[in-house]
Parts: structure tokens; sequence; C-alpha cells
């Protein structure tokens, strides 16, 4: 099984519960290691529609 790629780009602020980095939950960034792919991508699914809400821009870090 490939690793999804955690969306954390050290931008930790939060609004409410939410990061306006990468858009998850405090409790789903606790669990990220824990989840399987599907539940991963379904969490990077609802964080990319919270930044929207948020109107966060959710930018990577420069590499």
């Amino acid at each position: 099984m490939s690793a999804t790629k955690d969306p954390c780009i050290s931008l930790c602020k939060f609004d409410d519960d939410i990061c306006i980095g990468c858009g998850r939950s405090k409790r789903e960034i606790k669990a990220w290691k824990k989840l399987d792919k599907e539940d991963k991508r379904v969490v990077l699914a609802e964080a990319a529609l919270r930044l929207i809400k948020l109107g966060a821009t959710g930018r990577r870090k420069k590499r």
C-alpha cells in the first residue's frame, strides 16, 4: 500500500477547530498516521472544501 502524503504545510494556525494551512481538524491531524488510504482520501477531500469555505489559500511551503 503506497502512502498518502501528509497535507501539513507547517502553518498550524486554527480557525475554530480547523487548521487554516491544511484544512484538517485537530482530531484528523492527530489520527492521520493511523488512517487507512481511503480514509485519508476522504479527509483530504473534506479538508479542501473547508479551506474553500475559510477562504484560506492552503499554500504549500517552498522547497
